[in-house]
């Protein structure tokens, strides 16, 4: 979802620091949440201007930095269990994941493991 533009943000403030009105007011006349006009105003008087924030970004993963040790992992171990991954991962380099962090990492760097059946 795209922000406010910032018009209809200082048509926000502007009406609320005329006076006369309560917050309440403001959000019912411009159909926007109460926290959203007290949100500008504070943002208004802290910052003095209304721009809006960076809005999203790619979310990192604890892992993320480790690709290198993992492909070596998978390939020293290539028949270990996801908890046995994450116990010498914890070991090793002290960072402590669970199975399924570790399972959603792998598959991001494209790191298959095999299993030998062995009977």
């Amino acid at each position: 979802m795209k922000p406010y533009s910032i018009d209809l943000r200082e048509k926000i403030v502007n009406t609320y620091f005329r006076g006369g009105t309560s917050i309440r007011k403001v959000a019912l006349q411009f159909g926007v949440a109460k926290s959203y006009v007290q949100k500008l105003i504070q943002l208004k008087k802290t910052k003095g201007n209304l721009e809006p924030k960076k809005q999203g970004g790619a979310m990192k993963g604890r892992l993320d930095d480790y690709g290198r040790e993992l492909a070596q992992m998978v390939e020293s171990y290539p028949d270990a269990t996801l908890s046995e991954y994450c116990e010498y991962f914890g070991e090793k380099y002290n960072v402590w994941v669970c199975a399924s962090v570790m399972c959603c990492t792998l598959q991001k760097q494209k790191l298959t493991r095999k299993k030998n059946i062995t009977q």
